[in-house]
């Protein structure tokens, strides 16, 4: 190959490899886009409605000025935690039983958790209108915390088989080898070197399930005032949210962007705590 001919060539390999960069950068940017849009509309349209009063006060009626979301805001963390009792444990539960042990449930199992991430979320909250609303003969924070619980499992689940996978063999040789048993093996070794992959995976499907609305539409309704025990219906942002976006007054499409953007940091916040929390702790194990 002469000179001029390896020099053509290397000057191609560089022009392409150029343009492929600047097509990812393209693609990065456009990737920003949206979510700096998103965030800015949001900060445009909510801030000037925020101040203390949003956070410590209840919805105003009709035509009088002030008030806020407290009781919105403390029903969403309320529901968030019974869907976090229900399905963090269920979760982690059975993703350990699919890696760590197996068996003839294992190809079902999987199946259907596939099958739960993908369904509508709104499917999930008839299914628990059925099971729930209907028998307790009304709406509730228990029926909206196991609709949101169902959501979860499956997330759960499947990010802990993924994680636990990653726990090397050896590990749990040496354990087995000591004389420990393998349930205690599973428990003090394998879940306890998958942690941060494991609490990824709960903020995870915490931060999805706090966004959700369909499922509290038929479960847990809304309420404009405290709610005093788990058998009554409950206020959470996202349902506040609708219901004052699609109002036809000034006023509460205000704080409907307020509340909109009280539930954006809430979801961005424990998205920042999954970087804190694994921050260097996911690479694969050797």
């Amino acid at each position: 190959m002469s000179a001029s001919t390896r020099d053509s060539f290397y000057l191609y390999r560089k022009l392409k490899s150029s343009l492929m960069m600047g097509l990812t950068l393209v693609a990065t940017v456009l990737t920003l886009l949206p979510l700096i849009f998103v965030l800015a509309y949001l900060v445009s349209k909510g801030l000037s409605s925020l101040n203390f009063n949003f956070f410590t006060h209840l919805p105003k009626p009709v035509g009088e000025p002030g008030g806020g979301m407290a009781n919105a805001i403390v029903g969403t963390f309320e529901l968030v935690a019974l869907a976090s009792l229900m399905g963090v444990p269920i979760g982690i539960g059975a993703g350990l039983y699919l890696n760590e042990y197996g068996g003839s449930l294992s190809a079902p199992a999987r199946f259907a958790a596939d099958v739960l991430i993908g369904m509508p979320s709104i499917v999930v909250g008839i299914f628990a209108y059925v099971v729930v609303v209907r028998p307790m003969h009304g709406f509730s924070a228990l029926a909206g915390g196991f609709a949101l619980g169902i959501i979860m499992i499956p997330l759960v689940t499947r990010t802990t088989e993924e994680m636990v996978r990653l726990v090397p063999q050896e590990l749990r040789e040496a354990a087995l080898a000591l004389g420990v048993t393998r349930w205690r093996t599973t428990v003090s070794i394998v879940v306890r070197t998958a942690a941060a992959g494991i609490a990824t995976g709960v903020i995870l499907a915490i931060a999805r399930v706090a966004g959700e609305t369909a499922p509290l539409l038929f479960t847990a309704f809304g309420n404009r005032f405290w709610s005093h025990g788990l058998s009554e219906p409950i206020a959470s942002l996202t349902v506040q949210v609708y219901t004052y976006a699609i109002s036809p007054f000034a006023n509460w499409q205000r704080q409907a962007w307020a509340g909109a953007l009280v539930l954006t940091g809430i979801v961005l916040a424990l998205e920042l705590g999954v970087r804190w929390i694994t921050r260097g702790r996911l690479k694969p194990l050797r």
